[in-house]
Order: structure tokens, then sequence, then C-alpha cells
């Protein structure tokens, strides 16, 4: 293989602009020939603007040639007089001025093939630096090319060009793209809603050129779309469309499905959040109601020893599954140890209704292991924006659990050992009358004698329950099953349009749907050991994926939301799901899904926050790269990470205006001067929010 050292020397020498002086890992300074060109290079014959901040220059050695990145560039004065007859080449007249240049390494652009080939393909890493005195040289149209085109098998998706690299074509591999997390950042108005809906479409047009006529491709894309922004972006594509809102017209009926998530799909976190269930009485109530209602047992009182054998298997099963997903208690320790904490509530609970004193005893021995294994584990920091304590658990070890799972075992052989039903727990997403569950949860909070405890509760969830703002969603819908749901959701492209979704509900439906995604497709892998790939798309995520605390005893649909977002970005790769996430404020979005993206399409930026975020997200080599953010005109964006062999900024493929998400500026000039006429019938409108039937308005009697 010939490498980029063999030039003829003629043709080296036309194209090098300086020699290197200093060299570190992450800069290399270079001074600039005398004879360098300021402002044109007649690059080869071909004229080409230099020197350019966030251009591409080369530096050959024993491999190919170091690929820089121009981060600055000055004009250093020498501390000693003007040379007599030294010419300063119409810069500045000062003495002895001299140009330099500091350029980041960032890859090595190696020769394929013969030299008359003029081929050559950019690998990542640096792994061979240049000596001072080194020649550095420019790179010619076809190396430019080389350094931006992505050559690795399927980058055949076309997503724009590259204005620095003489209009290259960008294009992504969509299995690297997309089989991993992307974030998709920018201000409103810089073009990240086309960014998220382009990237889609691009894909999906290009696959579909490998399909035989008349045949629709398999794709999975669930979009999560607060304000209505997509719901005509793809309808031309060559794969299932379907689209979900709530309160359908009747013309939206035709081309609508009515969006249900109903609430026995919900697992009892999620109904905790619902009906704000607090976490020493209530909860252990609320999780056996649904516990008996999925198995489908009827309103009846048990006696003593059947709900505490029926409470610990269950119990007893759960804490088996963490111990076999360890991540369960390592990586989500906090969680785990308040799963520790809901099981002591509920044996203190039992240890009052119990009236022998030998089992309570025995229920005081599993508080007491309990207590002990959360205190070994138990942290605390200061936040230092809010000043406030944080009180959060450290990993538990695989001992800790396997004591835990013994206590459990030692307390049930007092009752006769494991309960032999095999019944649903808790979470199962088993249909049931959901109506009922507040009438099952009174009853047996009479039957505990807690009633007094959980009135408000009960009151709470039939007021809920009977809202029909939410009862168009939630309510328990016969023809809607669990298969069903799923083969609605989880199969083409799903736009679900959230922005009339009430705002109690809505960060609970997002947690909801992508937890029954993301167990869906763990399901799938177990059962096919194939993967299924899919994509969740999530718009506005710094609403629906926030930073929150810890240590808060409270299960918030906020939190869950984030919870269920912050799960599939550590573990969703590994069943084939991925997230696709557009925010205008980075700052906002939790930190543990953001530091799980591995590709970054960074549109405009101008709050400092949000770009010192940014600049933490990604490596320090690229700073200087970063500082075009706030100045990025729309369609322009900087694209890095593991989708692209090296950080370039990419001028966008636009989008047809039919094809283009529902998010332009408005048009105030236009309506003024009603060159756009704008007509309002707000008796309609209100008629409409109101759910008002004009049929069913009483006549006048004449």
């Amino acid at each position: 293989m010939s490498n980029i050292n063999q030039y003829d020397y003629d043709h080296l020498r036309n194209l090098t602009i300086g020699t290197v002086d200093y060299v570190s890992p992450n800069e290399i300074k270079v001074m600039l020939d005398t004879s360098a060109p300021q402002n044109t290079a007649l690059n080869t014959g071909t004229p080409s603007l230099f020197p350019r901040i966030n251009g591409f220059v080369l530096i050959p050695n024993e491999v190919g040639a170091l690929v820089g990145l121009i981060s600055w560039i000055g004009v250093e004065h020498s501390q000693y007089p003007k040379r007599k007859g030294y010419k300063d080449f119409d810069l500045i007249d000062l003495p002895f001025p001299l140009r330099k240049m500091s350029i980041t390494p960032m890859g090595t652009l190696k020769q394929e093939g013969k030299i008359e080939d003029k081929t050559y393909k950019l690998e990542r890493g640096v792994y061979s630096f240049p000596s001072i005195g080194d020649t550095v040289i420019l790179p010619t149209d076809i190396q430019l090319k080389s350094i931006v085109e992505n050559k690795e098998k399927n980058s055949v998706v076309k997503i724009g060009v590259a204005p620095i690299a003489g209009n290259a074509e960008v294009k992504i591999n969509p299995d690297k793209l997309f089989g991993r997390h992307v974030a998709i950042l920018g201000n409103t108005g810089s073009g990240k809603s086309c960014s998220v809906a382009g990237l889609i479409r691009w894909s999906l047009e290009e696959a579909s050129k490998s399909l035989p006529e008349g045949q629709k491709l398999n794709n999975r894309f669930i979009i999560l779309d607060p304000n209505g922004e997509y719901i005509n972006a793809f309808d031309d594509l060559n794969s299932d469309i379907k689209k979900f809102k709530v309160e359908l017209t009747e013309a939206e009926k035709e081309t609508f499905k009515e969006l249900k998530v109903p609430a026995w799909l919900w697992n009892s976190y999620e109904w905790s959040s619902f009906s704000n269930a607090s976490g020493r009485t209530q909860r252990p109530i609320l999780r056996r109601a649904l516990r008996e209602l999925r198995a489908g047992e009827k309103v009846e009182l048990t006696d003593f020893q059947t709900r505490v054998k029926g409470h610990y298997s269950s119990c007893y099963a759960s804490l088996k599954n963490d111990l076999s997903v360890n991540s369960n208690y390592k990586d989500e320790a906090t969680k785990f140890g308040k799963k520790l904490l809901s099981i002591i509530e509920d044996t203190e609970s039992f240890q009052l209704e119990c009236d022998k004193e030998e089992l309570k005893e025995a229920f005081q021995n599993l508080i007491s292991l309990f207590n002990e294994k959360l205190e070994s584990r138990f942290a605390t920091f200061t936040d230092k924006k809010t000043g406030k304590n944080v009180e959060y658990y450290t990993a538990f070890s695989r001992q800790d659990v396997e004591a835990c799972i013994t206590a459990i075992k030692t307390l049930l052989d007092n009752f006769g050992g494991l309960a032999s039903h095999k019944g649903p727990n808790e979470d199962t997403p088993i249909p049931f009358q959901v109506e009922i569950i507040p009438d099952r949860v009174e009853q047996l909070s009479h039957e505990a004698g807690v009633i007094q405890f959980v009135d408000f509760l009960i009151m709470r969830m039939r007021s809920m329950l009977s809202d029909t703002r939410m009862n168009k969603i939630i309510a328990d819908d016969k023809e809607v099953s669990l298969e069903n749901w799923l083969d609605k959701t989880i199969n083409g492209i799903s736009i679900i349009d959230l922005s009339l979704v009430p705002s109690d509900i809505t960060h609970l439906l997002v947690s909801v749907i992508s937890r029954v995604v993301f167990e869906s497709l763990q399901r799938y892998r177990r059962t096919h050991n194939q993967l299924l790939p899919t994509v969740i798309v999530m718009e506005e995520a710094h609403n629906f994926i926030k930073r929150y605390n810890e240590s808060s005893e409270e299960i918030s649909a906020s939190q869950l939301c984030t919870e269920s977002f912050e799960k599939i970005a550590r573990e969703g790769r590994k069943f084939g799901l991925s997230l696709t996430l557009s925010s205008q404020r980075p700052s906002e979005l939790s930190p543990t899904v953001l530091s799980q993206c591995n590709t970054f399409l960074l549109h405009r930026i101008v709050n400092d926050r949000d770009q010192e975020l940014v600049r933490r997200l990604v490596p320090d080599s690229i700073g200087g790269l970063l500082q075009e953010l706030p100045i990025l005109p729309t369609r322009k964006a900087i694209l890095l990470g593991w989708a692209s062999p090296l950080p370039i900024l990419v001028e966008m493929n636009e989008l047809k205006p039919e094809h283009r998400p529902k998010s332009d500026d408005p048009d105030f000039w236009d309506v003024w001067t009603r060159a756009s006429e704008r007509e309002v019938n707000w008796k309609d409108l209100s008629d409409d929010w109101q759910s008002l039937n004009k049929e069913e308005e009483p006549k006048e009697e004449e």
C-alpha cells in the first residue's frame, strides 16, 4: 500500500504552507511560511480559501498523513527589531511578524491502491505524531472529500454537505446513527425538528431502494410528539404510518387512531404516581389490590396467613429476579434501596396486625436485617445548587441481596413456606376492571384496619378515574388487548400526538409507553434470541427527561418518566431499542441520558449554560469547533460522535415544505397586513373544546 508521502517533489512543494514548531497530544502549532497564501490558495490548480477556522490540513508521516482541524490562526510579533530588507508580505507593519496556526489532531488519512488511483481512507485516531520541522500541506479536493465522506459499509444515507470541505457529501450509516442513542440539540428555530424528520426520512428513502417494488419497509419508529409537529411529515414514505391522538373529530377518524393507554398496562409505580399514594401505608394496599385484581380474584377477604404467604412469595420472586439481573442492585442502587424500604413498611404493617409473639419476632428479624443492609449502603451529599442534603444508596453487593432473600425465606417458613400460587404479580399487564380498584383498596384497608389512612387515596382515585378527559385514554377498552396494542404501537412509524393529552397524565403516559416498549423488546430477545431494532423519538425531551431529586420519597410522574428513559439509555441498545432525543435546553436534561448518547447533531445554541454543558459532553479536542454554536445559521449543524468519522460542520439537506414538521415561525407581518388572511370562528372552537354537540342543543319553541 502506498502512502501519502509518495508525492513528487514539485507537487508536495506546491501544497506546503508551513512547518511544525510545537507538538502535544491535543495541539500542534504550525509556523506558516512567508510564501504561504493569505486569502486564496491555488491548490493544484483549484482555487480554495485559506486559511479558515475549522478547515483541514495534513501533516505527512510514515503511515500516511495526520489530519488536523484548524482551531486558531494568528500573528506573532518578534521581540527583536525589524530586519533590514525584510518584507512583511502585506501584513501589519510591525517588527518581524510571523503567522502561526494551531491545529487539533483528528485522524489519519491513508492512500489506498496505487498512487495514480488517488483514493484515500480516513481512520479514527492518531498513532503517529509529527516532529518539529515536519511539513504541513493543504489537502487536495479529493483528499478533502475522503476526510469528510464516510466510506464505512452501509454509509449510504446522505444527510447534507460539508461547506468547509468543498461541499463534499456527508453520509451516515443508519446502524451507527440509530444503533446507539442520538441527541439533536439546538435553540428553537435552529432547524432541529427538520433534522429529526430528515434523518428518519432520508434513511427510509434510501432503504426503500433495496426493496422489490410494492414491498413495504420493516421499520419501527415511535415518535412521541408533544406539539403535533410530525403528523404529516412521513405520509408518502414506503412504510406503515399510524397516527394517534385524542379528541378525534369525525373527519379525523379516517386518518387517526384514538390514543389508548389503558390503566391496566400500568405497573404499581405508575399507579402510585397516578393516585399520589404515600409510601408507608397506601402503596402496600394499592400493590396488593392490583395483584389480586390482575389474578382475577373477586372482592373477598382472605385470612392473615394467606396474605402473608402471597405477599412475601412475590417479594421473594422479585429479589430473585434482581439477583439474576445484577444491574438492578448495582446501577440502580437507590431504586433498589427504596424497594427494600417498601418491604420493611409492609412488614411493619403485618407485624402490627399479628397477634402471636413468636411471629412478631419473625417479622422483627426481617426488619432488622433489611435495616442493617440499608444503613450500610446509605450515603448523602450536599447539592451545590440548592444547598439541600441529598440522600442515596451506594451499590449493594450480591451477598446483600442473598441475605435479604434468605430472610424472607426464613419468615415464610413460619407460615408454611412459599405460596404455591403462580399467578401474576402487581406489575403484569393483565386487563382488569379499572373502575373497581378504589372499591378493592377500600375493602383491603378495612381488613387491615387502616381505612383512616387510605380514605383520601380512595377519593383521589375515584375522582381521577371519573374524569372524562382521562377516561378517553385510560379506561378499560374491551377492544384493546396487550397483543393489538403492541402490534399497533411497535410496527412501522407510530406518531403519537400528545398535544391534547391532559397535562395531569402526559408524563405518566410517556413513561408507560416507553417502559412497555422496552419490556416487550426484552421479551422478544429472550424468546427469539434476536433483536428487533426500534427507535423512540422524544421531541422536547427537556420536558420529559428532567433531572430529579433521588432523595424524594414521592413517586412523581415526571420522575418515573425520566427513570424509564434512563433505563433505556443504559440498557436499551442490548435489546435493539435506541433513543433519538431533540431538545432546546440540554442543561435541563438528565445527565444519565445525555452521557449515554453516542452521536450529537448540534444546531445553534445561544444560552451559556447549554453551551457549557455541550462542551463537557464532547472531547476537549474539538472545543474550537463548538465556538461556532452561537452563530450557526438555520440548517447548519455540527455532527460528531459514533456516526461520523470526524466532527464536521454539515449543511443539512433541505426538506420539501410538505415534509417539514409544523414548527414554522409565526408570520406576524403577513397577518397584520392581511397578505395572509386568518379567519377565526371562536364559537366553533369553544364548542369543540367544551365537547358541545350542536345537534343535541335544545330548539326554541315556536
